[in-house]
C-alpha cells in the first residue's frame, strides 16, 4: 500500500466544568448591561490544577490511543500561555506522555495562529511529530473575552502511513494587524473595536489567503465541504466564506455556545471535530486567522471511513460536561478576587529540583516496578518485591501506570486540609493489574468505594514564594455524560 504523509490521528481535550453564561451575565450586569444579550450557551472553565501543558497531556493520549509512542520523533506545544517562560514546557509534557528521550520537542507561541502553524510545518515537514495545541486564558471580569473565551486543547499526530486527511496545499500570509494583544507583564489580552477587526481583519486578510491556498491545490470554492475557522464576531465566517466563494453549508460550527473559543487550540479543535464526521474525499479547509491568516487545505482519505470510531474526540468531550453556575468559584480559582485562604493555606511550597530530577520517572510518567520473578507490580517501584511470599532483591521492571484504571478503596472528602476547590479530596487507588496508589482526586462531582477512576496529569503544587509550579498524576473520576448539576 501508498505511503502517504500526513494526519495519522487526532485528539481533543474540553475541561468537565462548564461555567453558564448566564451566571457571568447575572453576575456582571449591573456594570455592562451589554452582556445579557451574550448570555447564552456555556463555556468551558479548566480547574485550578489545570494548565497548557495538563490540557495539552489529556488531548495528546486521546490522539495517541492505539499508536506506539516510541515512534515520535517530534512534539510540539503551541498557546500563548505557557505556563513557564524559561522552561521547556514540551519538556513536561514529554515526561508525563513517556515519549522517547531523544524527541525533538519545541514550543510554539506568539499568535492564536501558532497551532496550525506548526501542524503545517509537521505536515510539510519529515518524521512523526506529535502537534498540540492548548490555551487557558485568563479575562478580566465583566469582559466580553469572558464571555467569549473557553479553554481546551487538540492534538495531532503527523506522519507517513496510512493517514486519514493529507494537505493539498497550503498559504500563510503574515500582516501586523493587531486585532488583540498581550504584553509581557500583562496577565489579560486587549482588544481592539470589534468592527474594525470584522471589516479590515477577517474580510479582506481571511479571503486572499485562503483564495491563494486553494488556487495552488486547483481547486474550487464551490467545492470545499468543510470551512473551519474559528471567530467568536457573529456571522463573521459565513461572511468570509460567502466572499471566498465557499458554500453556506460549509461553514462550520465554531463551538461558541458548547464550550468557548479556545485560543491557538481552536482551529485544530474544529479540525478534530470535523474529522469526526468527513467522508472520503472531502475537501476541508482551515483558516486560523491572527496577525495574518494561516490556510490550510486538507482532503479526507478513504482510511478516515475504517479509522473513525465510535464516538468522536471532540463528540465525547463535549457529552462529558458538568453544569456550573458558581461564578465566584471560577474568579477564586482564576485568582480574579484575592479571597481570604487562612493559615493553611501559608506552607512553604519549596520544590528541591535534584529530588523531583532524580525520581522524574516515578513522578513524571508514573513508572512503577514489574517483579520479573513473580508479576507483582507496585508503586513505587523498589529494591525488594512487595510480595510478601517473594520480596525478591533488585528484580523490578519498568511499569507504567499512567493508563491504569483503578478503583477506589477508601477516600475523604476533607475541609480542614487547604485547597484552592474545596473539599480536598483524596484516598487509595486499587490498579487493575495490582498495585495501590495514595493519591489526590480532581474533578469530583460525587466517589465512593468502587469508583472506577483513571489517573490524570495535574499541577499538584504552587510555590507562590519562588513562582514555580509542580506536577504530579492524580484520580479523576472516569467521568460520564452530563453528570448532576454543580452550584
Amino acid at each position: 500500500m501508498t505511503q502517504e504523509r500526513g494526519i495519522l490521528s487526532f485528539g481533543a481535550y474540553i475541561p468537565w466544568r462548564r461555567l453558564q453564561r448566564k451566571a457571568i451575565a447575572n453576575a456582571n450586569v449591573w456594570f455592562n448591561p451589554g452582556l445579557k444579550g451574550q448570555a447564552k450557551g456555556e463555556r468551558a472553565i479548566a480547574n485550578w490544577d489545570e494548565d497548557a501543558i495538563t490540557m495539552g497531556i489529556e488531548a495528546a493520549r486521546d490522539c495517541l490511543a492505539g499508536f506506539d509512542r516510541s515512534g515520535i520523533t517530534q512534539a510540539v506545544l503551541a498557546s500563548t500561555t505557557h505556563p513557564f517562560a524559561d522552561r521547556l514546557n514540551v519538556g513536561i509534557v514529554a515526561g508525563a506522555l513517556s515519549l522517547p528521550g531523544n524527541v525533538g520537542a519545541q514550543d510554539a507561541s506568539g499568535s492564536l495562529r501558532a497551532g496550525t502553524s506548526v501542524l503545517l510545518q509537521a505536515l510539510q515537514g519529515a518524521g512523526r511529530t506529535l502537534v498540540m495545541a492548548s490555551d487557558k486564558r485568563p479575562a478580566k471580569a465583566a469582559s466580553t473575552q469572558e464571555m467569549a473565551y473557553g479553554d481546551g486543547a487538540a492534538a495531532m499526530l503527523v506522519g507517513t502511513g496510512e493517514p486519514i486527511a493529507t494537505l493539498r496545499a497550503a498559504h500563510s500570509q503574515t500582516v501586523d494587524f493587531v486585532h488583540q494583544y498581550r504584553m509581557h507583564d500583562q496577565s489579560h489580552d486587549y482588544a481592539w473595536e470589534e468592527r474594525w477587526i470584522r471589516d479590515e481583519g477577517y474580510f479582506k486578510i481571511v479571503p486572499s489567503a485562503v483564495t491563494a491556498a486553494l488556487q495552488a491545490a486547483g481547486i474550487e470554492a464551490s467545492v470545499v465541504a468543510h470551512f473551519c475557522m474559528p471567530c467568536t464576531l457573529p456571522r463573521v465566517a459565513a461572511g468570509v466564506a460567502k466572499k471566498i466563494g465557499i458554500p453556506d453549508a460549509a461553514v462550520r460550527d465554531n463551538l461558541a455556545s458548547t464550550c468557548g473559543d479556545t485560543g491557538a487550540a481552536h482551529a485544530l479543535l474544529m479540525l478534530a471535530q470535523t474529522l469526526e464526521t468527513a467522508q472520503p474525499g472531502d475537501i476541508i479547509v482551515v483558516a486560523a486567522f491572527g496577525q495574518g491568516c494561516d490556510a490550510l487545505v486538507l482532503q479526507a482519505t478513504e482510511a478516515i471511513a475504517t479509522r473513525r470510531r465510535a464516538q468522536g474526540s471532540v463528540s465525547a468531550a463535549l457529552a462529558r460536561r458538568s453544569e456550573d453556575g458558581n461564578y465566584m468559584r471560577y474568579l477564586t480559582i482564576n485568582g480574579l478576587v484575592d479571597i481570604e485562604r487562612g493559615m493553611r493555606a501559608e506552607a512553604d511550597k519549596l520544590t528541591p529540583q535534584s529530588t523531583a530530577y532524580r525520581n522524574r520517572d516515578a513522578l513524571q510518567s508514573l513508572i512503577g516496578g514489574k517483579c520479573r520473578s513473580c508479576g507483582t507490580v507496585q508503586y513505587p517501584k523498589q529494591r525488594y518485591c512487595a510480595e510478601p511470599s517473594c520480596k525478591a532483591l533488585d528484580s523490578q521492571d519498568d511499569h507504567g501506570f499512567a493508563e491504569s484504571r483503578a478503583t477506589v478503596l477508601s477516600y475523604t472528602a476533607d475541609l480542614l486540609t487547604y485547597s484552592p476547590d474545596p473539599p480536598a479530596w483524596y484516598g487509595m487507588v486499587q490498579f487493575e493489574e495490582g498495585g495501590r496508589l495514595m493519591a489526590d482526586f480532581t474533578d469530583v462531582a460525587s466517589v465512593d468505594v468502587g469508583t472506577p477512576m483513571r489517573m490524570a496529569f495535574r499541577i499538584k503544587d504552587v510555590d507562590a514564594a519562588r513562582g514555580f509550579q509542580r506536577y504530579f498524576w492524580k484520580a479523576q473520576p472516569v467521568q460520564q455524560a452530563a453528570p448532576a448539576k454543580q452550584d
